[in-house]
């Protein structure tokens, strides 16, 4: 298995716990429905009834901008991409900017996300030979990002990594592998 499908497996992985515990929140929080009626069943055991409680209906009332929580084993849990994203508004907008020019084109590559741990904009790609600054481009939806242009061996044709930050300026999905246009400053 080669080492961005695992971080994107891990990834994957962090997402569905975090869905998850989601669940097991709202179904702490429902409120029960006066009158409902009770869940039993009956102890193998001892044959008698055991009580389970009311049933429970309705959702969890969610509170907007909540990415964290506590998993059923009492561990924090990521809610989403958006919590692994540590780089703070500034760095973003920055990063969003207007490029000011001077710029040459590299080539287009297949975009995968990279490892979601290392923070920063950047994009690990075999178009590059030395570390470097540069910028990425959505062509679907015209979005770009400044990134640091970092190399990684392979063919000029094979895919590139990017940062999840990154990705998440160019308006892509963390499950897309889309061509993206690389330029260096």
């Amino acid at each position: 298995m080669t080492d961005p499908f695992r971080r994107l497996l891990g990834v994957l992985l962090l997402l569905a716990l975090a869905a998850c515990a989601q669940t097991d929140r709202a179904a702490q929080r429902a409120q029960a429905v006066p009158g409902a009626p009770l869940d039993t069943m009956t102890d193998p055991a001892t044959g008698q009834p055991v009580i389970r409680g009311p049933v429970l209906t309705g959702t969890a009332p969610r509170t907007p901008g909540k990415t964290s929580g506590i998993s059923s084993i009492g561990a924090p849990v990521a809610q989403g991409a958006e919590a692994l994203n540590t780089t703070t508004r500034s760095e973003r907008q920055q990063a969003a900017a207007a490029p000011s020019g001077g710029e040459r084109r590299l080539g287009t590559t297949i975009a995968s996300l990279g490892d979601p741990s290392q923070p920063g904009f950047w994009v690990k790609t075999p178009l590059v030979q030395s570390e470097t600054q540069g910028r990425i481009v959505n062509p679907a939806n015209g979005k770009s990002a400044k990134v640091r242009l970092i190399p990684l061996g392979g063919a000029a044709g094979g895919g590139s990594q990017v940062s999840l930050p990154a990705l998440q300026l160019l308006g892509v999905s963390l499950t897309d592998l889309p061509a993206i246009e690389v330029f260096a400053s």
